[in-house]
Order: C-alpha cells, then sequence, then structure tokens
C-alpha cells in the first residue's frame, strides 16, 4: 500500500510539474505577432510598438534620405518605414497604420555619437539586428554602435539607448515627418526634460489650412551634460548645464532654458559617458495641449522603469488578442492569424487625454469624455469587415466608437465619412457610417441613442443642399444614380445604396414603415446602371445615356476611371451584397451570375489588394452547389496573399480593413452584407476556433468553431450545437447564442 501510494504521489508530482511547464512555457497569442508583416509591397504598416488602439507609437523613420533604396517609390510617402530601405533618420512618435495617404510620421528622436550634427542626411544611418513583436522593438544602429529599444503605453512612446564610452547624443527633430506642414515649437525646461508641438494634417494633400498640433513633452532618465536648439541652416551654441541651490533645492538657472520656434527645428541632449551607459527617453504625446501631453506621460508611466511599461503593454496585447484562441494550424499560421487580428486593434485609436480631454471635430474647442473618444474612421474600408469584426468580439469598443461618431455630429453637424485627429477629410465616397452603426444596432450593441443616430442618418440621406457626405445626391433621389457630372458615379451610386439599405433595416426595426420602404426602394437604384450586354454597371451621362466610349477593363490598379472609384466594372460589378438575389435576375438566373462572377478571376480581374471586390469570393454561397468554389477561393487567396513575411498583405492594409478579412476567412465566416446581421461560412483554417464573447453584450460567454483534424476537403454539413443548418449562411443571432459551429469536410 505505501509503496503503491509513493508512486501515486511521485506520479502526481510529475504531472502538475510537466503541467506546470507547459503552461508557463506555451506561446500566448502574443507572442506570434510579427509586425514586420505589412510594411513592405505597400501595406503601410510599422514595426514598432504601440498599445492597442493606442494614441502614441514608434516606428523607425527610413523613408528619409538618399541612401533610400525606394526613394523615388511612391509607397514611402504614406508611411515613415519601408522594409526594404536601408537609412534610418529617427523615430517618430505619432503615426497611422495601413493608410494610402501621408500623416503624422512626426517627432523623431535619434540617438548618435561624436560631435553633434543636426542634417539628417549626414546623421542617418545604416542599421541592423531589427527585432519586432507585440509592443517592442529594437535596432542596431551600425555607425554609432547604439542600441535602441522601443516601447509604448496608451499615450507614452518610450525609447531606451545603450550608448558606448565617450559622447553620445539624443537628437530630437520636429522638421522632418510625412508631410510638410509649417509650424513647430520647441523648449528645453531642463537638463533632463523637453517640451513643444509639430504641427500635421495634410492628409491626402488636403489643404494646409486643415493643420492642427500635436502637443509633446519628453523626459530623460538621467540628466544631460549639455542641450541646445537649432533652427537650419544655423545651430544655436550647446549650453552647459548650470544650477543653484535655494532653500536647499537644487534647479536649473533660469538663463540655460532655450526656446526655439519654426520649420525645421530641434534640439540635442549631450551626455560624456566613461563607460556603456542607457539612457530611457519618455515622450508623453496629446492632441489637447503640453500640459495634458506631461499629465498623460506621469500618470501612464510616471516612474516605471522601460521593462515594466513593456511588460503592462503586452500584458495588454494578450488580453486582447486571447478574445479569439486557435487551435492546429502551423506556426506561420497562427502568426498571420494573430498579426491580422493586432492589426485591426490598431485603428480607430485613442484621441483623450487621461484626464477625458480632446479637440472636438472643427478643432474650436475642447470636449471632455468619461469614456474614449476614438479618432481614425477610415470607414470606406472599414465598415465592410473591421467594424463587424469588432461588434463581435469587441462590443465595447465598437459602442464607444459609435458614441464618438454620434459626438461627431453634435460638434460638426454630420456623422463622420473620414475622420483623422477631429479633421474632417472627407476622403473617399459613400455615407459609411450609417452602415457602421445600423450594423452594430442590429446585433445587439444598442447602448447609444440610436434615434439620434437614426436621424443623423436621415440628414445625410436627405439633405440636397450642401451636403459634405453625399454630393450629387440631386440626381441620385431623382434619377436613383449620379451621372458623368459626378466623381465616379457608378460606384458612389452603389455606396448610396449600401448606405440606404442601412438605414431601412434601422427603419424598419424602429417601425418607420415609410422610411423603411423609401430607402428599401432607393437600395435598389443601380438596376438603372445595369447594361444587360456586358452583364455589368455603366456609367450614365446627365441625358441618361450610355457614356461612351466605355472600357470596363479601364480603372484597375488605382487608375483614373469615369465610371469608378479606385477600381474597374468587373470590381464593381457584384458590390451590391445587400441585392445579390435581385442582380441574380438581372443576369439571367444562378448560372449566369455563377459564370459571370468566375470571369472576375478567371480574367485576373479581382483585386485582394482594394475594398470593392474583396467579398466577391464568398458569393458563390449564393449558388446551391458551387459552394465550394467559395472555399476553395478563400484558401487560394489566403495561401497568395498573406504570409508571414513584409510583402504578406495584399497592399494597404487600411487601418486593418485586410486584415479583418484574414481573420474572418481564417476562423470560416464572413459578414457578407454589410448592415445585414448574417454570416457566411466557409472552411475555417483552424481545428478549433473559439471567440470569447462580452457577457455585458453576449448571452454566452463564447462560440466555438469546429472542423475535424487533417481534412480539408469540401464542406458536406455543416451543424450548430449538433442540429444540420442546412444553409452556407448563419445569423448573427444564432451564432452567438449558439455554443458550437461544425463544419464537416469530406
Amino acid at each position: 500500500m505505501f509503496l503503491t501510494k509513493k508512486i501515486t504521489i511521485q506520479t502526481a508530482c510529475c504531472f502538475y510539474m510537466l503541467f506546470f511547464s507547459i503552461t508557463i512555457f506555451a506561446q500566448q497569442p502574443a507572442d506570434f505577432v510579427n509586425p514586420f508583416i505589412g510594411t513592405s509591397n505597400y501595406g503601410a504598416t510599422f514595426p514598432g510598438p504601440i498599445a492597442p488602439r493606442g494614441m502614441a507609437s514608434i516606428s523607425p523613420f527610413n523613408v528619409a534620405g538618399s541612401q533610400n533604396a525606394l526613394e523615388k517609390d511612391s509607397q514611402w510617402l504614406s508611411n515613415p518605414y519601408v522594409n526594404e530601405n536601408t537609412f534610418l533618420t529617427g523615430f517618430s512618435q505619432v503615426n497611422i497604420s495601413g493608410v494610402g495617404c501621408p500623416d503624422l510620421g512626426v517627432i523623431l528622436v535619434m540617438p548618435t555619437t561624436g560631435m553633434v550634427e543636426t542634417d539628417h542626411l549626414k546623421y542617418g544611418c545604416t542599421y541592423s539586428n531589427e527585432i519586432a513583436k507585440a509592443a517592442y522593438y529594437s535596432v542596431q544602429l551600425d555607425k554609432y554602435n547604439v542600441k535602441g529599444e522601443f516601447t509604448a503605453s496608451k499615450r507614452v512612446g518610450v525609447s531606451k539607448f545603450t550608448f558606448p564610452k565617450g559622447q553620445s547624443n539624443v537628437l530630437l527633430n520636429l522638421g522632418l515627418g510625412l508631410t510638410n506642414e509649417e509650424g513647430a515649437m520647441v523648449k528645453i525646461v531642463s537638463s533632463t526634460e523637453i517640451e513643444g508641438m509639430r504641427s500635421v494634417g495634410s492628409f491626402c494633400y488636403n489643404s494646409p489650412e486643415d493643420a492642427y498640433p500635436v502637443y509633446f513633452v519628453a523626459k530623460f532618465s538621467k540628466p544631460a551634460n549639455k542641450f541646445g536648439v537649432w533652427k537650419k541652416p544655423s545651430k544655436y551654441k550647446g549650453l552647459e548645464a548650470q544650477w543653484m541651490t535655494y532653500n536647499g533645492k537644487t534647479r536649473m538657472m533660469d538663463n540655460t532654458i532655450k526656446t526655439v520656434v519654426g520649420d525645421s527645428i530641434g534640439t540635442y541632449f549631450s551626455y560624456q559617458f566613461d563607460k556603456e551607459e542607457s539612457v530611457e527617453v519618455k515622450i508623453g504625446v496629446s492632441y489637447v495641449s503640453i500640459e495634458n501631453a506631461r499629465e498623460n506621460l506621469e500618470k501612464e508611466t510616471g516612474n516605471k522603469s522601460f521593462d515594466a511599461v513593456y511588460k503592462e503593454t503586452y500584458n495588454e496585447w494578450n488580453e486582447e488578442l486571447s478574445k479569439i484562441l486557435v487551435e492546429g494550424g502551423s506556426k506561420d499560421d497562427k502568426t498571420i492569424f494573430y498579426t491580422a487580428l493586432y492589426h485591426t486593434l490598431i485603428h480607430p485609436n485613442t484621441l483623450n487625454d487621461v484626464n477625458g480631454e480632446y479637440p472636438e471635430i472643427k478643432r474650436k474647442k475642447i470636449g471632455k469624455t468619461l469614456g474614449t473618444r476614438y479618432t481614425v474612421f477610415s470607414l470606406w474600408d472599414t465598415y465592410r469587415n473591421m467594424h463587424p469584426l469588432t461588434s463581435l468580439v469587441y462590443p465595447k469598443q465598437q459602442s464607444d466608437m459609435i458614441k464618438s461618431m454620434l459626438d461627431m455630429y453634435d460638434e460638426n453637424g454630420w456623422l463622420p465619412k473620414w475622420e483623422l485627429n477631429s479633421t474632417e477629410t472627407f476622403t473617399m465616397v459613400g455615407d459609411p457610417a450609417s452602415i457602421v452603426i445600423v450594423d452594430a444596432c442590429l446585433k445587439g450593441i444598442q447602448d447609444f441613442d440610436i434615434y439620434k443616430a437614426y436621424y443623423a442618418m436621415l440628414k445625410g440621406a436627405d439633405q440636397i443642399e450642401n451636403n459634405p457626405l453625399r454630393p450629387g445626391l440631386k440626381d441620385y433621389i431623382e434619377k436613383g444614380y449620379l451621372t458623368t457630372n459626378d466623381r465616379g458615379p457608378v460606384s458612389t451610386t452603389q455606396e448610396y445604396n449600401a448606405s440606404d439599405y442601412a438605414i431601412s433595416l434601422l427603419a424598419k426595426a424602429l417601425g418607420k414603415k415609410e422610411d423603411y420602404k423609401r430607402f428599401t426602394n432607393r437600395s435598389l437604384s443601380y438596376r438603372k446602371l445595369y447594361d444587360k450586354e456586358l452583364q455589368l454597371l455603366r456609367p450614365r451621362t446627365a441625358n441618361g445615356k450610355w457614356y461612351e466610349p466605355f472600357d470596363p477593363v479601364a480603372g484597375a490598379n488605382f487608375q483614373e476611371n469615369v465610371g469608378f472609384i479606385e477600381g474597374n466594372a468587373w470590381q464593381y460589378a457584384f458590390m451590391v451584397p445587400h441585392d445579390i438575389v435581385g442582380l441574380k435576375k438581372l443576369m439571367g438566373g444562378d448560372k449566369a451570375f455563377s459564370d459571370q462572377l468566375q470571369k472576375v478571376f478567371d480574367s485576373k480581374q479581382f483585386d485582394m489588394a482594394n475594398e470593392p471586390d474583396i467579398a466577391y469570393p464568398y458569393l458563390f454561397n449564393y449558388v446551391k452547389g458551387e459552394e465550394w468554389k467559395a472555399q476553395e477561393t478563400v484558401k487560394k487567396l489566403v495561401k497568395e496573399y498573406f504570409q508571414n513575411k513584409p510583402k504578406g498583405l495584399p497592399g494597404n492594409d487600411d487601418t486593418g480593413t485586410m486584415s479583418a478579412w484574414l481573420v474572418y476567412s481564417m476562423i470560416g465566416i464572413y459578414p457578407i452584407s454589410p448592415g445585414d446581421p448574417i454570416y457566411a461560412i466557409t472552411a475555417p483554417m483552424f481545428h478549433r476556433i473559439t471567440i470569447k464573447l462580452d457577457p455585458a453584450y453576449y448571452k454566452k460567454e463564447s462560440i466555438v468553431i469546429e472542423r475535424q483534424i487533417n481534412n480539408d476537403g469540401k464542406i458536406i454539413s455543416i451543424e450548430l450545437n449538433g442540429k444540420p443548418l442546412n444553409s452556407f449562411f448563419i445569423s448573427h443571432e444564432d451564432f452567438v447564442n449558439g455554443k458550437t459551429l461544425k463544419v464537416i469536410q469530406n
């Protein structure tokens, strides 16, 4: 008995130690993030650290300098880092991820050694040994033998520079950036602190009048021996730190404080080290004031070490990414999946400071929130999948985003179109905020003023005069379409149709019967642009005639086109997901529809790098017996365009839109008709996916998607909670109230 008991105890202990070891060393979701994905092939992501939906972010800045491998390539204009480039000029503290137009990429910090040099073409250098992961980036600066390490909290960027023996310098350059707004100020407060501001805001080459300030405060872990400011072309004389003691307190004398205002300005802090030393630099940012930037810095990072800030932000990333747990699949599969989910959690990002203050739209007043005021709403892109994903997995964030939109409506009189740091850029076409709000509302996120949202939608949809959301609305209402007198008349008509359909859904839910009928009819007006001979949509002139000459292929690869925005007739042919049944009738039935849809792929007109056609693979689900084509096409596109390398995105990530497409595609569902609470089903790419649900919005704790291990054939049946689904579609309500969605393949 004793011997048996002893063996049992030893076995139990061994099992416990094994379990404990596995638990400790198992990779967490955040460990699979590879921020280098998307830093090439126009992906426009950056590899540096950011907290989930953070205001501050740090990116290596390698797009300024004669040594750029791609200096003349337009892709460098929209983001601070391109993977192929080799010449580094600093580390920017505020950045945008995945966009096709330049803005931010400013407040550059650069470590150097030796004599101070303020010309970035001279102090810039090559680099090596880059490491990037969630909440962390590091690099070796070859010229100076300096290691740079970087992390960030929500509103503070933290840099750590390890210098060799000798003179070392930390430069802060306010002249460099992705755009050329004029105006900056910097003041040396002490030998350990700098404060200032930098103008930004020419997104997509908007008017310089749209410029706005980003404020900052930088604090250094060690006092500088010398410091100074520069304003090109001349450099001010550096100053020795001078101190005085009064009433037992030592402070720097006022006559050593330096301030400079201008365009190409900066500061330098110099040190004389007799051995290897590290200097940490914390930079708090704010879009309200220098005082708020300082408060952000103190309250978020205070006296915390670099490692402590990194650990906190890593844990925050891991918590957010763990809302979806995947099992099975290769390491690369998990890497591209969790990196995609990571990219969807960057924008929209936080605008308000820790005290709740933020600049209101038009930036004439300072508002205050008790929650989170979000910014960077690239809605033409994100309404299609990123916002629906947020509603499913992060509903509280989506709720705060909608409240932010409604606050913008109060401040500006309109829902946002393409909002950036409380400036409305009015970039792209359509009225997409309505779709986002309706989609969330019909999925059960209703803790906002639904009636205010509804009437805000009606204003955008019905006010003909002075309507910045819907140019050409008079023709649209009277004729049913925009004409060639307007920009991108066919695709803009389709965007208005999509928004009107969403409004009709909310009108129905609110019991607004007349509005429901009116907007349902308006949502179908694309049919007036359907050319039966071509089986494509085609622009009409102001007199109602077909536009001539018409080339259905013209407009691909972002070329100019009379009828379409960023696409051609093929890439917009099926962008009416709310009326696929009607489109099939126009085309002559299922076979004609399927043949024409297949032709998009066979003729290489499908563009994975842009939004209008990214839902096309899932449209095969509307043709009974051809659902397998959706499964095969999605798997093929994932394999071809999404990979664990810098070129691993098909193009601009568009603030997480391409990444959201991948997340959905790998878990096996897709929000096929934005605004409609319904998902198309395809083959999951993991054996088991667990989506944790927020109990404040959903009844269940989680929903599990399963498929057989090592079985990758066609789907032969789908079960929900063990019962046949008999459909390749599932409603959001059934999905989140289910327990297990099982996909069985042959």
